[in-house]
C-alpha cells in the first residue's frame, strides 16, 4: 500500500520532507503541494520531478479525494486550521512543530482527536528519533546511572536573522528540549524560570542572548538549559544527566578527527538540518508506516498540548522574571 501525501508548505522544512518521500523513504508518494507561494510550490514539484497536483490552498488539498495523509510545514499560526481540517476529513496528518502557537489551541486539536476515537496527528517533534538521544533514553531506563537527579543541556546557533525575538528563544528554538526532556526522564514540569546573563555583542535591541532557563519535574529533577542563538561557533547541541550513580552525556556527532598544522581537531556543524537528517527520516518513515498500520507512535498531540503549556510558562517567565509555576491536566487515558 503506497500512502498518497499531500504536503501543505513548501519551505525549506516541507521541500525537505517532500524530497524525503520521494526520493529515500519507503510507502509513501508526494501527489498534492500547495503553499502560499504557489510558484514556490510548482518549483518543488518541478526539481523533484514529482507527479503532483498544486492546490491553491491547504483546504482544497485536504479535500482531495487521492490524498491519503497531509504534512504541514506551512507558517505556524496556520497549522492549528489545517490539522484540525484534517481531523474532520478523517486523514492522518503530520505536523511540524508548532502544533498550534497557543496551548488552547493544541487542545481544541486534543479533544478533536479524541472525538474522532483514534490518534490522528504526530507532531514534528525529532530528537526521540536521534541516535544519541535514544542511547541517553536507554541509560535512564536501564537505571544504569541510577536515578536522575539534574540534566545540563544547551542549545546553541551560530546566528539568528534581526527577526528572531526574546521570546523565540522559547517557542522557536527551547520547544525542542520541553519535548525530548519529557520523554528521557518520564516526567513532567512543575516550574520554569528564566535567567538572563550578561548580553553578547551579537544580539540587538529586541533580543536577550544568551538565556538560561531552570526547570523543575513532577518528581524534583532539575534541568537548566542555555540558550545561545548568536555563538558565532556552529550548531552545538549538549545534554547531560547527571544520575545517582553516573553520568550519561550526549554523544558528539560524528566527525573526522584530523591532525593538521600543529593541531588536533574536529568539525562542528553548523546547519541545524544536517545535525538531525538521520533522525528526520526516521521520523517521516515511522509516520508512513504508522498510517499504513494504523498506529501512530511518534509524538503525540498531547505531546504538543504538554510542550506548548511549558513554554507558555517559560514566556512568562521571561517577562516576569519571576518563578512559574506549571500546571498540567491530567494526560487522557486516550494517551496511554
Amino acid at each position: 500500500m503506497t500512502i498518497r501525501i499531500g504536503v501543505i508548505g513548501t519551505g525549506a522544512i516541507g521541500a525537505d520532507h517532500a524530497r524525503r518521500i520521494a526520493q529515500t523513504l519507503t510507502g509513501g508518494q508526494i501527489v498534492a503541494v500547495t503553499d502560499v507561494n504557489l510558484e514556490q510550490a510548482r518549483k518543488v514539484v518541478d526539481s523533484l520531478n514529482l507527479n503532483a497536483t498544486v492546490y491553491d490552498n491547504g483546504h482544497e488539498l485536504i479535500k482531495a479525494d487521492n490524498v491519503d495523509a497531509v504534512l504541514v510545514t506551512s507558517w505556524g499560526p496556520t497549522h492549528e486550521e489545517f490539522v484540525l481540517a484534517a481531523i474532520a476529513a478523517g486523514k492522518y496528518v503530520f505536523c511540524e512543530k508548532p502544533l498550534a502557537t497557543t496551548a488552547e489551541g493544541c487542545m481544541r486539536i486534543v479533544e478533536a482527536e479524541i472525538a474522532a476515537g483514534k490518534r490522528m496527528v504526530q507532531v514534528g517533534f525529532m530528537r526521540p528519533y536521534d541516535s544519541g538521544y535514544r542511547l541517553l533514553k536507554q541509560a535512564i531506563d536501564e537505571g544504569s546511572i541510577g536515578q536522575p537527579l539534574m540534566v545540563h543541556a544547551a542549545h546553541r546557533n551560530p546566528t539568528v536573522p534581526e527577526a528572531y525575538v526574546t521570546p523565540m528563544a522559547i517557542v522557536d528554538t527551547l520547544i525542542h528540549e520541553l519535548d525530548v526532556f519529557r520523554w528521557l526522564l518520564n516526567d513532567d514540569y512543575v516550574s520554569a524560570q528564566v535567567l538572563y546573563p550578561r548580553a553578547t555583542r551579537h544580539t540587538h535591541s529586541k533580543l536577550k542572548d544568551p538565556q538560561i532557563v531552570l526547570l523543575e519535574t513532577a518528581r524534583g529533577i532539575r534541568i537548566d538549559v542555555e540558550i545561545f542563538v548568536n555563538c558565532r561557533y556552529g550548531y552545538d547541541i549538549q545534554c547531560s544527566v547527571v544520575g545517582e550513580e553516573g553520568v550519561a552525556n550526549l554523544p558528539e556527532p560524528q566527525s573526522l578527527l584530523v591532525r593538521k598544522d600543529a593541531k588536533l581537531a574536529t568539525t562542528i556543524l553548523t546547519d541545524w538540518k544536517q545535525r538531525f537528517i538521520a533522525a528526520y527520516d526516521v521520523e517521516l518513515q515511522d509516520f508512513l508506516d504508522g498510517v499504513q498500520s494504523g498506529t501512530l507512535r511518534g509524538a503525540s498531540s498531547w505531546d504538543g498540548y504538554a510542550a506548548a503549556v511549558a513554554a507558555d510558562a517559560c514566556v512568562k517567565a521571561q517577562e516576569s522574571q519571576q518563578i512559574e509555576a506549571i500546571t498540567m491536566p491530567e494526560r487522557p487515558a486516550f494517551y496511554g
